[in-house]
């Protein structure tokens, strides 16, 4: 078979759950899930032992290990809400949406929407990064997110099921870059989550939690050649409802040094999100392997890391 037969138990798992997020209370699911990510913390050693060592990589003797588990099981209880929030796309209309988010600083969308060459709006995997590009398509700013295609079709219709319920229209990440660049060219946004390690697309090194991570630079890149801006963006969970906060647009430098320029700007926008992730570090998928690409001839110390594979830029 193509696929374990647990992706398949999985997927019904996953369609049966989108049925209940559809007939029952939002306000019910989620406090459902908060149960069922903290039992997700005790059962799944694996992630567990992964997000631990992250967080203690990130963060070293700024934290106890008390304060690093604390962490670690809120990191789960977020996403498995964000995962019934997500699932609710089938029900939530725009009165549902403004009841559920507050935004901040949206004027800042509409200053880079007068200038005519549309915008990136980047976001991390933090908060309910689901959620950002629904709220901002159902309050009338225009655009698409690349997203990265499921291989296993039946998860692959489904998520696009759920965002087109909520007007997110998608480009794959491997697909023609001129869909991506047509939406600038008609002064929309596009949605980018650039903040995990890819190693098979462009990219450089910059610090991220003291340590050098692989970082893409695709959004730095096509800002310097459309001209477009680039705003950060993070859907903070708060309280039960979600808090938008739009940052000023990073001020690129440009000195014609390609290659200078997309490190310097990637390290500019990284170090912004890394800012959000210290204040809210329960709020970040810290299960991704976000070092495990190293530089050529790094050696690490005993972690996760040392078995990844080092590569040359």
């Amino acid at each position: 078979m193509k696929y374990k037969p647990r992706r398949y138990i999985l997927y019904y798992l996953l369609e049966v759950l989108a049925f209940l997020c559809f007939i029952l209370p939002l306000k019910l699911m989620r406090a459902i899930s908060v149960g069922a990510g903290r039992l997700s913390y005790l059962i799944l050693r694996d992630h567990r032992r992964r997000v631990i060592e992250n967080l203690k990589l990130a963060f070293g003797d700024e934290k106890s290990e008390e304060e690093i588990k604390s962490i670690a099981m809120k990191v789960f209880e977020n996403l498995a809400q964000t995962l019934v929030e997500f699932l609710s796309f089938s029900k939530i209309d725009k009165k549902v949406m403004d009841n559920l988010v507050k935004a901040e600083g949206l004027e800042k969308l509409d200053e880079v929407l007068k200038k005519g060459k549309g915008g990136i709006i980047l976001a991390g995997h933090f908060g309910n990064w689901e959620l950002l590009g629904a709220y901002l398509i159902m309050n009338g700013y225009p655009g698409r997110a690349v997203v990265k295609r499921i291989k296993f079709e039946g998860y692959n219709r489904l998520l696009m099921r759920l965002r087109e319920n909520v007007g997110v229209k998608a480009i794959y990440r491997n697909g023609s870059i001129r869909d991506l660049l047509g939406t600038l060219r008609r002064n929309e946004f596009v949605g980018i989550l650039p903040d995990q390690d890819v190693d098979s697309i462009d990219g450089v090194f910059v610090d991220f939690f003291g340590r050098s991570a692989y970082t893409p630079v695709a959004p730095v890149n096509i800002a310097l050649s459309t001209g477009c801006a680039i705003i950060p963006c993070f859907m903070i969970r708060e309280n039960g409802r979600h808090r938008l906060v739009i940052e000023d647009p990073i001020d690129l430098e440009v000195t014609g040094d390609k290659r200078h320029d997309a490190e310097v700007n990637t390290a500019k926008w990284s170090k912004v999100v890394e800012s959000y992730i210290r204040r809210y570090p329960e709020q970040w998928v810290w299960v991704h392997r976000r070092w495990k690409t190293r530089p050529k001839q790094e050696r690490l110390q005993d972690g996760p890391m040392t078995e990844t594979v080092a590569i040359e830029n």
